[in-house]
């Protein structure tokens, strides 16, 4: 097989030249916003990390003026170094790590219907650019999500292993807890932008994890209704340094799945 460029994913033709048209936003969708961001940040002072709470402020965003594209790769320029890449949505996966391991986020730039308020299978720009842009001002946590999409990439044509680094994006970007100061705090995603799972997630209702790679790899997600169990990390650079055990971890997953099989064959 021929190597690809690190940049292959930028003359990609499934990867759409979009951007976000600010201008076409209508009064609903800023609506939308104000309610959703006034819903949840209310919350997020006493529960969301201190990089989160940081990096919103870095970044700027506010209730009245639905987050800006531009204006947040600005900030981010003079942070992390990282960017927003518009997509339409869901994208595969290999342009998904694609794209991170190229420090580039993706998001889209839709936002929910007033009916769709409480509940979307599908995140929104609201999840992307409330719940996820304000932690990518914080490097140990970037440099994390570049280097775990790169083991991704090592290995983007088994699916089983796809699925197995999924359990860790999952158990942190999305639904990862962090010990600040003797108190749990909220740095995932998914929680972040979910008024209901921030409460249910620091309560004593759901189980509590230390951070542990082989745990989280033999560990399957919900995707449809809060998780039962969340993994609390110490800190970011906990998280960084936990990457050569992930691959490792990884690779002898992969080794006892492949000679399982073989036996059965």
């Amino acid at each position: 097989m021929i190597a690809k460029p690190n940049d292959w994913v930028f003359s990609d033709p499934r990867l759409k030249e979009m951007k976000q048209e600010y201008e076409a936003y209508t009064e609903e969708d800023f609506k939308v916003w104000k309610i959703l961001f006034e819903r949840q940040i209310v919350n997020l002072p006493d529960a969301a990390t201190k990089a989160y709470l940081e990096g919103i402020k870095e970044i700027n965003f506010s209730s009245d003026r639905i987050a800006d594209f531009e204006e947040v790769n600005q900030k981010l320029a003079n942070t992390t170094g990282w960017a927003i890449q518009v997509v339409p949505g869901l994208i595969d996966d290999d342009l998904f790590f694609g794209l991170m391991f190229n420090k580039r986020f993706p998001s889209s730039t839709w936002l929910r219907k007033m009916e769709q308020l409480d509940y979307l299978e599908e995140p929104d720009m609201f999840h992307d650019a409330f719940a996820h842009m304000p932690m990518l001002t914080n490097q140990p946590y970037v440099d994390f999500l570049q280097q775990l999409s790169g083991i991704a990439l090592k290995h983007i044509d088994n699916k089983m292993a796809i699925e197995l680094i999924s359990r860790i994006y999952w158990f942190t970007i999305e639904f990862g807890l962090i010990r600040e100061e003797g108190e749990l705090k909220i740095y995932g995603a998914g929680i972040l932008s979910s008024a209901g799972e921030t409460k249910f997630s620091l309560s004593e209702e759901p189980a509590h994890y230390q951070y542990d790679v082989r745990k989280i790899l033999n560990t399957p997600y919900w995707k449809n209704k809060f998780q039962d169990k969340y993994f609390i990390i110490e800190s970011y650079e906990q998280l960084f340094a936990s990457l050569p055990e992930i691959e490792s971890a990884l690779e002898e997953m992969l080794e006892e799945l492949t000679n399982k099989e073989q036996k059965i064959n």
